[in-house]
C-alpha cells in the first residue's frame, strides 16, 4: 500500500493522469514475455519528460520503493516483473527521436522509442542502424540498451552495445549522470556505459541515448538453403564461418519449426525439410557475389539438397517475416511456450543442435529449434502446458539439461535475453560466487538503498 500522501505527490509531480493504481491496470504492467509468475505492483507512474522521471526516482529512493522500468515488456527473462508492493515506471510517453545527426552519423533518442522506428528513421535519411531484435516492431531502445538486445544481423554487425555511444541516466538518487560521447572516441573517465548496457535497469534509469549509426550496404543478396538431415545443415553453419566468410545473418529452424512458420506465414517454405538455413550477404557488389557463390558452394558440397536465391527485395522481406514470426507460430501450438537462449561457440553448432534433439527425446517434450546459429545463439523452443505439473518437471529438468550443455561447451546462458530473475539461479555455475559477490558490492555501492529493480541478475530468486 502506497502512503497517501506520497501518492499524492506523484500525482503533483505527473499528473494524475500519469498515476496509475486501477487493479485491472496493474494487472498489465506485472508479467513479461517470460515463463514466470505474474507480480502486481503497487502502482505503475508514467514520466513524460526528464524532469519528472528525476523526481520519480529521487521520491522512490527517498521512500525507499522498489522502481522497475518497463518499456514493452517483450524480455524474455523476467527484467520488467516487479517486486510486490513496487512501483513500475513506464517510459512510453519517453518516445521523442531527439536527434538524428547524418554527418557525424549518430542518433540521440529517449528510452521508449520504438526500435523499428528509429530504424524507418534513419534510413530515411540514407543511414543504417543494425540491431535488429526479433521484437523491434514493439520493443524499445531502452530496453534494447538494458538487455542488450541481439536479433538477426548480430553475426556481421554486432548487439545494441556495440552502437551506444553515451547515456545520459540517472543514478538512485535523481542524478543526472552522463557518460560517452558523440564522437568516435572517447576515453574520458570510467566507461560507465558499457557497465550499464545490459544491466537490466538495476544500475540506473536511461533518459537519453546515443546511438552509432553506419552507412547501408550497397547490396544484399538472400538465399534459402534446404536439408533432408539436420547434422549437415549445422555442419554447414561451423563451415562457412571456419572459412572466414561473415553473412549479414545466418538463420537456422528445424523442421518443427519451418512446419509451424509455414503454418502460420504462409511464406511458400518447403515443410518436408529437416532443416532450413536462411543466409544474406551484403556490402559491396563485387564481394557479395564472391560471398555468395562461396557460400553456395559449401551448402552444396556439405548437403543441401536445394538452394534458392531470392529473385528480388519483395520474396527476400517475405521470408525474412517468416523467420521472425517463429516465436509467434510456435506459441500457437501450446498453452506455454519456454522460448531458450543457448549460446555456444560456434564451432560447437552441430553438437549443440544434437543435444537439444536428445534432451527432447529424454525428457518427452517438444522442441523446436531455431535461432542465429551464425553466432551460436540458438533458440530452443519448448512447448508445453505449464498446468501438467508432472511435464513441467520435465520441462525445468529439460532447461537445465540445456544451459549445463552448453556451459560445457564454452557457451553461456543467454546470448541476448539477459538474465532477470529467470537465470540468476544458474549463474554462479557461469561466473562463479566471486564474480557475483564482485557484482553485488557494484549493486551495493551504485544503489544502496537497493530500489533499482532488485532481485535480477544477481539475486537467487527462482519463480519458475
Amino acid at each position: 500500500m502506497i502512503n497517501p500522501a506520497l501518492l499524492r505527490e506523484f500525482q503533483t509531480v505527473l499528473g494524475a493522469e500519469n498515476v496509475f493504481t486501477d487493479q485491472a491496470d496493474l494487472l498489465t504492467y506485472s508479467y513479461d514475455a517470460a515463463v514466470l509468475a505474474a507480480v502486481v505492483p503497487a502502482l505503475a507512474l508514467r514520466p513524460v519528460d526528464s524532469e519528472s522521471l528525476s523526481r520519480v526516482v529521487r521520491l522512490c529512493n527517498e521512500n525507499q520503493l522498489p522502481l522497475t522500468v518497463r518499456g514493452a515488456g517483450t524480455n524474455l527473462s523476467g527484467g520488467t516483473i516487479p517486486i510486490r508492493g513496487g512501483v513500475v515506471l513506464l517510459t512510453n510517453a519517453l518516445d521523442k527521436i531527439l536527434e538524428i545527426n547524418s554527418e557525424d552519423m549518430y542518433a540521440i533518442v529517449q528510452p521508449g522509442v520504438v526500435t523499428a522506428k528509429l530504424a524507418a528513421a534513419v534510413e530515411a535519411k540514407g543511414l543504417f542502424y543494425p540491431p535488429d531484435p526479433g521484437s523491434q516492431a514493439v520493443s524499445t531502445l531502452g530496453g534494447n540498451v538494458a538487455e542488450n538486445a541481439g536479433g538477426l544481423r548480430g553475426l556481421k554487425y554486432g548487439v545494441t552495445r556495440d552502437y551506444v555511444m553515451g547515456l545520459q541516466f540517472f543514478n538512485a538518487e535523481g542524478e543526472s549522470i552522463k557518460t560517452g560521447s558523440k564522437t568516435v572516441k572517447c576515453a574520458t573517465g570510467y566507461n560507465l556505459a558499457g557497465l550499464l548496457v545490459g544491466s537490466e535497469g538495476t544500475l540506473g534509469v536511461f533518459n537519453e541515448i546515443t546511438l552509432k549509426l553506419i552507412p547501408p550496404p550497397a547490396r544484399q543478396k538472400a538465399m534459402f538453403a534446404v536439408f533432408n538431415d539436420m547434422d549437415r545443415a549445422s555442419e554447414t553453419v561451423a563451415a562457412v564461418i571456419a572459412h572466414r566468410i561473415v553473412p549479414a545473418t545466418l538463420e537456422f529452424m528445424d523442421n518443427f519449426t519451418i512446419r509451424a512458420v509455414e503454418d502460420f506465414s504462409r511464406a511458400g517454405l518447403p515443410v518436408d525439410a529437416a532443416a532450413l538455413l536462411l543466409i544474406e550477404v551484403d556490402g559491396h557488389p563485387a564481394q557479395v557475389e564472391e560471398d555468395a557463390g562461396k557460400v553456395e558452394y559449401l551448402c552444396r558440397k556439405i548437403g543441401a539438397d536445394s538452394i534458392r536465391v531470392a529473385k528480388d527485395a519483395a520474396e527476400r522481406d517475405k521470408v525474412w517475416a517468416a523467420r521472425r514470426s517463429a516465436l509467434s507460430a510456435l506459441a500457437k501450438l501450446k498453452p506455454t511456450v519456454v522460448l531458450e537462449d543457448a549460446t555456444v561457440p560456434r564451432s560447437k553448432i552441430p553438437e549443440m543442435v544434437r543435444a537439444i534433439q536428445d534432451i527432447s527425446k529424454q525428457c518427452d517434450i517438444s522442441i523446436g529449434t531455431f535461432g542465429h546459429a551464425g553466432d551460436g545463439n540458438l533458440h530452443p523452443t519448448i512447448l508445453t502446458d505449464r498446468r501438467d505439473k508432472e511435464e513441467w518437471e520435465r520441462v525445468e529438468a529439460a532447461i537445465e539439461t540445456i544451459f549445463d550443455k552448453a556451459l560445457s561447451l564454452g557457451g553461456t546462458l543467454s546470448g541476448e535475453h539477459g538474465t532477470g530473475i529467470a537465470k540468476s539461479c544458474f549463474l554462479e555455475k557461469e561466473t562463479g560466487l566471486a564474480t557475483i559477490r564482485y557484482s553485488r558490492r557494484i549493486k551495493a555501492a551504485m544503489d544502496p538503498n537497493n530500489i533499482l529493480n532488485p532481485e535480477k541478475i544477481i539475486g537467487y530468486s527462482n519463480t519458475r
